[in-house]
């Protein structure tokens, strides 16, 4: 089943929190409007599996830092481009 999962990440934060997430058609939805706003999407489902299991608006969990540290450093790079 498809999944979605939205973060968030500013400096006024402690940690990256989880904005919006959803299965099937509700993932549909989130990466529509992903694109519809330019908003890079990545295709990681393990990390999905993990984040689709917690709560909108929770904070990330540390152990899952440095994955999201990669994964924003990326982004960050190819807006760069």
């Amino acid at each position: 089943m498809e999944k979605a999962v939205a973060i968030r990440y500013s400096e006024e934060l402690p940690a990256p929190i989880v904005l919006a997430k959803g299965r099937g058609e509700l993932a549909r939805i989130i990466t529509k409007i992903a694109e519809r706003h330019g908003i890079h999407l990545a295709a990681v489902p393990e990390l999905a599996d993990s984040l689709i299991q917690l709560e909108v608006g929770s904070l990330i969990p540390e152990e899952l830092y440095r994955v999201i540290a990669e994964l924003l450093v990326y982004v960050r790079n190819l807006r760069g481009k």
